[in-house]
């Protein structure tokens, strides 16, 4: 990331980064915060850490191969999931799915993210 931010910072002249991402292990989070930067500002999203409230049928479960993931998933690129061989666990409800959920998340997202780092609404 180092490298990329550097080329676009010093080579295109990119003064504002806006980093999403959907890992919220601490050591990912913490290897994002220490970008190195010239002058430009950089901010870091983790989209998962939002509050999805109401558009999940089971909020509060683990993203990672269940209702939210796998929604935004089919909502962008449903040839990459294969629902036949996803199976519901305690931590973890793909069955709850749906590419009209992954749109309805998809749009929240894009919301927080232009209210949140660019203070406009979409």
């Amino acid at each position: 990331m180092n490298e990329l931010v550097e080329a676009w910072e010093l080579g295109s002249g990119v003064l504002e980064f806006v980093i999403l991402t959907a890992e919220g292990h601490e050591a990912h989070q913490e290897a994002l915060s220490t970008l190195l930067v010239k002058n430009a500002r950089v901010q870091v999203v983790d989209i998962f850490s939002l509050d999805f409230g109401s558009l999940l049928q089971q909020p509060g479960l683990p993203a990672h191969g269940g209702e939210l993931d796998t929604s935004l998933l089919l909502h962008l690129a449903p040839q990459l999931v294969r629902m036949e061989v996803a199976v519901d666990t305690p931590q973890a409800t793909p069955s709850l799915s749906s590419p009209e959920k992954g749109a309805r998340l998809y749009e929240f997202i894009l919301d927080r993210v232009a209210v949140r780092c660019l203070h406009q609404e979409t």
